[in-house]
């Protein structure tokens, strides 16, 4: 079930991007592997699969371990900060570095770990109370001092959109954060490269839209 599943998403993933010109090989594929157990994984793994995301560090360390070492893991949750020291020994990315003060602490931390963190900013484009993540205006403040951080390496921005059965709603949030992107990265300098938005019901029209990274869980493993 697990391989048919990733072989229809990729072909959506294909088709979406083909709708506007882009290359599929542009859009990185994050199964979302939390609360799935490892044998779970292993079968995505067996079907191709090499890039999942977790949003709990101490329960994603078991699964890592169980998984081949090539394996690619990527923190998709709320990182706090007790947390970091493990993430940055276990994630390649972090993709919601929600705040200046988390952003601080993680180059704090990369640094005395002789690393430099690979992170997102996430972007509370729709401005819902419920979201995490830096407003526009907020992140528009903080950027130019964040890319300053010897120890964190900024690839771009993340935003989840509000839950609707209708994926064009999502389109304008997914809009706004290419276009906030494009702002920014012409201001500083930094190409903000990587664009991670969409989700199981949304990720064609965040294709659409520009995402390079699609976070996908129940599409691919079935509901939890």
């Amino acid at each position: 079930m697990i391989s048919e599943n990733l072989k229809k998403i990729r072909s959506r993933m294909e088709s979406a991007a083909h709708r506007v010109g882009r290359q599929f090989s542009d859009i990185r594929l994050v199964a979302v592997s939390k609360t799935y157990p490892p044998a779970v994984i292993l079968d995505a793994w067996d079907a191709g699969q090499r890039v999942f995301g977790e949003n709990r560090v101490q329960d994603a360390l078991p699964k890592i371990q169980e998984l081949p070492a090539e394996a690619e893991w990527h923190f998709i949750g709320h990182l706090q900060s007790n947390k970091i020291r493990k993430a940055l020994s276990a994630f390649r990315l972090i993709h919601g570095v929600d705040n200046p003060e988390l952003a601080h602490q993680i180059n704090r931390i990369a640094g005395e770990m002789g690393l430099t963190a690979q992170v997102l900013l996430e972007t509370n484009v729709s401005g819902e109370a419920s979201k995490f993540g830096f407003s526009p205006e907020a992140l528009r403040r903080s950027l130019e001092t964040l890319l300053l951080l010897p120890h964190l390496h900024i690839n771009g921005l993340m935003t989840m959109a509000p839950y609707s059965d209708d994926p064009e709603s999502a389109r304008p949030v997914f809009s706004a954060l290419r276009i906030l992107r494009d702002e920014l990265a012409a201001k500083s300098g930094n190409a903000l490269s990587e664009l991670s938005m969409g989700m199981s019901g949304d990720f064609e029209v965040a294709i659409e839209e520009g995402a390079t990274i699609v976070r996908i869980g129940s599409s691919i493993f079935g509901h939890r």
